[in-house]
């Protein structure tokens, strides 16, 4: 029997949500259960707007890439893009490439083919070398390939690493490195999808192309010290501001008939663009302090702000910031000249938005690519993944699905529909991926690339196939893998499951790994052959993460790399023992924690007069689900069933319910669950259910409907 665990909550914690963000009081009791309770966690689930994904420019060395990116542009270079053959690698490829192309450089393509290892290669290095081609941007890979980039170095080539793998030891050099797992990245959120950062780079990229690239700006507010017993004591505020990134900051407290040139303000603000709110009072309190010999040559942007949000036009600092929403969230914002400057960013980026119209579009479609890559590659969805997620998936169900997208979409009988993250996890990038891991992922690129609709509906079709094509060779290679799975476990003390069969695809490796750890609830690796090599994915749970074991074995890979519950890798065949040596040796070190696969994590219990289709709202507010945000998960007890049927003719049957609710009949849906019914339960019986809250959707009409977990006869 599953333990069904409600974690406790503090009724304070609850109503602090409560008051400070104007949730319901069973949203802000789901935050507090599931531990959201800072803002800067909070504001990711409430907001959707893009001011609140981080700045790009925050990468340290972002401005490298733009640079030589734009001088790319300028001179006329060819330029080679480098992806993985996975749906990260196919959709950061083709974002970049759209967005290069669309400048007129002369940009090409490449993916792995075939047998070609993960990253990139000396092949690609070569055949790019006779076309004279002068740099390289690799995209969602890289960050591991120390000697190929080091070859192309030599061969006189530049290269830009847009990756998202957890760096070696020994970064790969010479190379622009845009990676947030790097430790001197500078990114404030590392778990960013490969398309993500690639996202990020296109972003910069059109800031670029504004005249505001590398502008320095100073943002200046004067106020009254209203804690100085001295009435003629101001506080001086200058946040030095570069790309819409704060570069440096100074605060400084005069008093009236202080000589400016014994402040720091003089060098700090040379050569500087001086932006105030409100000039006029800003010059009369400067003057009553400096006195009228201080000259300073300001531009005012209470008017440009007042053309966005007409309100603004009479309001001081000190009242818009209790309205600020970034203050809302994050206490470090609640001060006038933070304030001053989220409404600085908003006002540029609005500027900018004027000037390059076409940005919108195109921005739009590349969030659909960054939507369908988090997903795909598995990403946390918190911080900034909420925000780029919901966007695309917005996008999406807007009638907006960019070219490709859409053929897929009417293919899997999802166009028109409402599209969720779960519809595009489980039904168009498991298609995409079946191009990778067949050896042809420039099939998936192309079906993003191809102008010609009706081509583009012929490779969607061939995309369906080699995913059908996937799932046959899923299905033999999960039949050779549970021949031996037991034993194995038995060998490595149940702390590790190892497969090595040359029967399995190499394409399906990583599935197989992943089915071994949901169904063992263990590490697993997957291992086959291709010519010489033997070729393994390996997966992870309970918190062991595979490089710690992997790092171990470096000596003996070709190549290895990956995340912290993902990773891949391969060795010459003719070190299997040498690989299966270090197995026996390391394995005992592995550490698990605690299993969970006997709890269900209990978000709230619903009285039942609280189960109302009202819930959806609820339910939609914690989109997108996915990892470490799992649905949301409700107990309700005693609800009688009001009728039953066994639905299916297969050997797994199902059984629908309908719980009479009072006002409202819940239909629920217990999979594979028919044997339930006589066994357990009755029609007329009350039980205890835990469940998730979906939409059904049939002949385009949505109706609530209860997901069962756990049932229990009622005591």
């Amino acid at each position: 029997m599953k333990n069904w665990y409600k974690k406790s909550i503090n009724r304070n914690d609850v109503g602090a949500l409560y008051d400070k963000y104007g949730v319901n009081a069973l949203i802000a009791s789901i935050f507090a259960r599931r531990g959201i309770t800072e803002g800067s966690e909070v504001q990711f689930f409430l907001e959707d707007d893009l001011r609140f994904l981080h700045n790009p420019f925050l990468f340290s060395n972002m401005e490298d890439a733009v640079d030589r990116i734009m001088q790319a542009e300028e001179e006329g270079e060819k330029v080679l893009i480098f992806g993985d053959r996975d749906v990260d690698g196919i959709t950061s490829t083709t974002l970049l490439y759209d967005y290069l192309s669309s400048l007129g450089i002369d940009v090409q393509c490449r993916l792995p083919r075939g047998t070609d290892p993960y990253g990139l290669n000396k092949e690609a290095v070569d055949d790019f070398e006779k076309e004279y081609g002068s740099l390289i941007i690799t995209v969602d890979c890289g960050i591991s390939n120390v000697e190929e980039i080091a070859y192309a170095a030599e061969k006189g080539m530049d290269i830009i690493v847009i990756d998202h793998h957890n760096p070696p030891e020994v970064l790969p050099s010479p190379a622009v490195i845009i990676n947030p797992k790097c430790a001197d990245s500078g990114y404030p959120f590392m778990d960013i999808s490969g398309c993500a950062v690639a996202y990020k780079v296109v972003s910069a990229l059109r800031f670029a192309h504004s005249e505001l690239y590398k502008n320095e700006i100073a943002l200046l507010s004067v106020r009254p010290d209203d804690e100085s017993k001295n009435s003629d004591e101001c506080i001086i505020d200058v946040m030095k501001v570069e790309n819409l990134v704060e570069k440096d900051f100074l605060s400084i407290k005069v008093k009236s008939g202080t000589s400016i040139s014994s402040t720091r303000l003089p060098d700090f603000l040379r050569g500087q663009q001086i932006f105030v709110w409100d000039e006029k009072t800003t010059s009369t309190l400067l003057a009553q302090i400096f006195g009228n010999g201080a000259q300073f040559n300001f531009m005012d942007l209470r008017p440009e702000a007042a053309k966005l949000v007409p309100q603004m036009a009479n309001a001081t600092l000190a009242q818009l910031k209790s309205k600020s929403k970034f203050a809302r969230y994050n206490p470090e914002h609640n001060s006038e000249i933070k304030g001053f400057y989220n409404i600085f960013v908003t006002v540029l980026n609005s500027q900018i938005a004027k000037q390059f119209p076409q940005n919108a579009k195109a921005n739009e479609l590349d969030l659909q690519l960054v939507a369908l890559a988090a997903l795909a590659d598995i990403m946390p969805l918190k911080n900034e993944n909420r925000v780029l997620i919901r966007q695309g998936i917005a996008s999406i169900n807007a009638g907006h699905a960019r070219t490709g997208l859409m053929e897929l979409l009417s293919l899997q009988n999802l166009l028109g529909k409402r599209v969720t993250a779960t519809d595009l996890s489980w039904n168009i990038n498991p298609a995409l991926n079946a191009t990778g891991r067949l050896g042809q992922p420039e099939i998936g690129l192309e079906l993003f690339l191809e102008k010609d609709p009706a081509k583009r509906t012929e490779i969607a079709q061939k995309i369906i196939e080699m995913n059908n094509q996937r799932k046959q060779l899923g299905n033999e290679g999960w039949n050779y893998a549970i021949e031996n799975a037991k034993s194995s476990i038995e060998k490595y003390n149940g702390k590790l499951c190892v497969i090595i069969d040359e029967r399995i695809n190499r394409g399906v490796s990583g599935t197989i790994a992943g089915k071994l750890v949901s169904t063992y609830d263990m590490p697993a690796m997957a291992i086959t052959f291709v010519d010489d090599n033997a070729i393994g994915s390996m997966r992870s749970c309970r918190g062991f993460e595979v490089l710690t074991l992997l790092d171990k074995m470096s000596e003996l890979f070709i190549s290895y790399g990956g995340h912290a519950y993902a990773a891949g890798f391969s060795f010459k065949k003719d070190r299997l023992q040498d690989f299966l040596s270090c197995l026996e040796q390391f394995a005992p070190q592995i550490q698990l924690g605690n299993s969970d696969s006997e709890r269900i994590d209990i978000d709230a219990e619903l009285p039942q007069d609280y189960i109302k289709p009202e819930l959806l709202a609820v339910v939609d507010s914690f989109e997108p689900y996915g990892e470490e945000n799992r649905e949301l998960t409700f107990v309700s007890r005693n609800l009688k069933i009001a009728d039953a049927l066994i639905l299916g003719k297969t050997e797994r049957q199902h059984l629908k319910l309908t719980f009479d609710c009072g006002r409202t009949k819940w239909p629920a849906m217990l999979w594979g669950g028919a044997e339930f019914l006589h066994r357990d339960f009755d029609k007329g019986d009350e039980v205890d259910v835990v469940y998730q809250i979906c939409r059904n959707t049939y002949n385009g009409v949505e109706t609530p409907q209860m997901v069962i977990t756990d049932i229990r006869r009622s005591m």
